[in-house]
C-alpha cells in the first residue's frame, strides 16, 4: 500500500486546512487510516483514525470538536479537516493504513498501522 499525504501549509491560528491521504495498491475500503503528527522536539502523536469495519472515527482529546476525518471510498482516500487550527498544531502530520479494525483501546497506536506515507507540514502562525 502507498500512502501520499498532501494539503499542508501555513496558515494563521483559527484558520482551517484539509489533509488528504490518497492510498494505493490495496482494497482501501478495508482499511483502516488514521492521521499521526509529530512536532520538532516531541513524540509522534495520534490524531484521528477511521475504521474500515464500521466507519467509526476516533479522535485524540487535542482534535476533538476542531478536526473532522472522513473517506472516499471512491477516491481512495481519506481526508482531515482541520479547523480553529492553533500553534500548537503544529507539526509534521503523517497518515497511516492497516487492515485491522483496531478496538478502542488499540486504535491510538501506531502498531496497529502497517504503512506509512510521508508527512506533511502543517504550519499554524500565532
Amino acid at each position: 500500500v502507498q500512502l501520499q499525504a498532501s494539503g499542508g501549509g501555513l496558515v494563521q491560528a483559527g484558520g482551517s486546512l484539509r489533509l488528504s491521504c490518497a492510498a494505493s495498491g490495496r482494497t482501501f475500503s478495508r482499511l483502516t487510516v488514521g492521521w499521526f503528527r509529530q512536532a520538532p522536539g516531541k513524540e509522534r502523536e495520534f490524531v484521528a483514525t477511521i475504521r474500515w469495519s464500521d466507519r467509526n472515527s476516533f479522535y485524540a482529546n487535542s482534535a476533538k470538536g476542531r478536526f473532522t476525518i472522513s473517506r472516499d471510498n471512491t477516491k481512495n482516500t481519506v481526508y482531515l479537516q482541520m479547523n480553529r487550527l492553533e500553534p500548537g498544531d503544529t507539526a509534521v502530520y503523517t497518515c497511516a493504513a492497516g487492515p485491522r479494525s483496531p478496538i478502542l483501546s488499540q486504535i491510538k497506536l501506531a502498531d496497529q498501522y502497517d504503512y506509512w506515507g510521508q508527512g506533511t507540514q502543517v504550519t499554524v502562525s500565532s
